[in-house]
Parts: C-alpha cells; structure tokens; sequence
C-alpha cells in the first residue's frame, strides 16, 4: 500500500517537472531575441535548447535520476531568474499581451472622461 502512495506521488511529481518545463520553453519561445541581450542574459537559442532537453528528459527518464532534478533546475532558474528580466526589459509584455502605454489593468485609461 506504502509503495502505491509513493508510487502516485512520484508520477503526479513527474507531471508538474513536465508541466513547469513546457512552461518554460513556451515563455522562452515567444520572448523576443534582443530582450535576451538587453536583460543580459545568454541568448534565446540557449536558453531554448537548454529548456528543450530539460522537457524531453523530464518525459523520458525517472524523477529519480539526475538529469530530470538537472532539468528541473534549469526551469527553475528560466522562470526565476531569466524570466522576470525579460519581463523587466519588454515592459511586461509576453504570450501576446499588447497595451498602449496609458491602458491600466481594466482597460484604457479615459482620464476622468
């Protein structure tokens, strides 16, 4: 019974590692190339490859290996780290968000109008 309940853990564990990486590569991928190098960060193709092995290996190996807890660090820094640097320098933007520079978090602002 013990060895079920470790069993399902340890796939629903494997499910957010898969999850938190195809994040990461889907936000990597439609982040623009020179915000990369303006945040300062290694470019975009690195950061695709190194986000593309750390989903294929999460799906093919164990969780109880080294490369998937490897790739689960690498998603982890993405997300962390790199992310919010390119949020910095695009103003924010990602997955298609467009606003003008006077709309708020409800839409256009009228002033007062």
């Amino acid at each position: 019974m013990l060895m079920l309940g470790f069993t399902g853990f340890m796939g629903i564990l494997k499910i957010v590692l898969m999850a938190l990486a195809a994040f990461a590569l889907v936000d990597a991928a439609v982040r623009r190339e020179d915000a990369f190098r303006a945040a300062d960060k290694q470019n975009k193709v690195f950061w695709l490859i190194i986000l593309g092995i750390a989903l294929v290996v999460s799906i093919l190996f164990s969780i109880l290996s080294i490369l998937p807890i490897a790739g689960a660090v690498a998603s982890i820094v993405y997300i962390v780290d790199v992310r919010p640097a390119l949020k910095h320098v695009t103003g924010g933007k990602g997955f298609g968000r467009r606003r003008g520079s006077s709309d708020g978090p409800y839409g256009p602002y009228n002033g007062g109008r």
